[in-house]
């Protein structure tokens, strides 16, 4: 049975575990032709800040771009041809109850038409904007695609 993948939904929070996780998704594109579509999940406490406008969306966007940057760089510099999209969601929000990590990234599967997801599994609490090392258990539980915890 041949396994299609068209487009790799990756799931980041700015820290070093989601580098990990791009780092495995860009060879698996590579080899099935995919896509990479990278997901920035803004963690709760910023997301509040952002909300309350305590915290410059400026500022946010500019992490954001730089780890995009980052990653654009990394596809270059490994030789990849890769076409790649990026979005940008809260994880919670006071205004939506039922918004949490886990729903906004099986919705954006879901929303985007991804075959399989590459999502870090096990992020430092201590690091800035970690978060999605608690949400790939429960990813890999109710995900209905494929999904690589890394």
């Amino acid at each position: 049975m041949a396994v299609e993948i068209d487009t790799i939904l990756v799931p980041v929070d700015g820290t070093d575990r989601s580098d990990r996780a791009v780092k495995h998704a860009l060879p698996i594109a590579d080899r099935y032709d995919a896509e990479v579509h990278i997901l920035y999940v803004i963690e709760e406490t910023v997301a509040a800040g952002l909300e309350q406008g305590d915290i410059e969306a400026d500022s946010v966007a500019n992490e954001h771009r730089a780890f995009m940057d980052a990653v654009r760089e990394q596809v270059r510099a490994d030789g990849h041809n890769i076409d790649l999209s990026q979005s940008t969601v809260f994880g919670y929000s006071a205004s939506s109850l039922t918004r949490h990590p886990v729903s906004v990234v099986l919705d954006a599967a879901e929303d985007i038409g991804a075959d399989f997801i590459v999502i870090p599994r096990q992020s430092v609490m201590d690091e800035s904007g970690a978060m999605l090392g608690k949400v790939a258990e429960y990813v890999l539980t109710y995900a209905s695609q494929p999904v690589l915890s890394v």
